[in-house]
């Protein structure tokens, strides 16, 4: 059997690590990721997010002091809500550009 290569009920699949490998290099090289992230910045824009996202860090920030908190703190306390913030409507947008990128590789 080839490298990068196993054999799954009698059919030839690329190794998950390397098809892995070759769509981050694709989505680099072709430019596709800058402009996915662009996408993204600016939906979580126009929805919103980032001023809430924001204004939890504000919030975060003065309960916690000033002088208390590092960068890390108010990333570690804010991340799971600005996941979760998230619209599933920017979520979605964008694995539909992602799959129709893949698809065309």
């Amino acid at each position: 059997m080839a490298s990068g290569s196993r054999q799954s009920s009698g059919h030839l699949q690329q190794d998950p690590e390397s098809l892995e490998e070759r769509i981050r290099y694709s989505l680099t090289s072709s430019g596709e990721r800058d402009r996915l992230k662009q996408l993204l910045a600016a939906k979580l824009e126009a929805s919103g997010w980032k001023e809430e996202i924001k204004e939890r860090c504000k919030t975060y920030i003065a309960k916690e002091g000033r002088d208390n908190v590092t960068t890390g703190d108010i990333v570690k306390a804010v991340r799971p809500a600005g996941r979760s913030l998230v619209p599933d409507s920017v979520k979605a947008e964008l694995l539909s550009e992602i799959k129709k990128f893949i698809l065309n590789l």
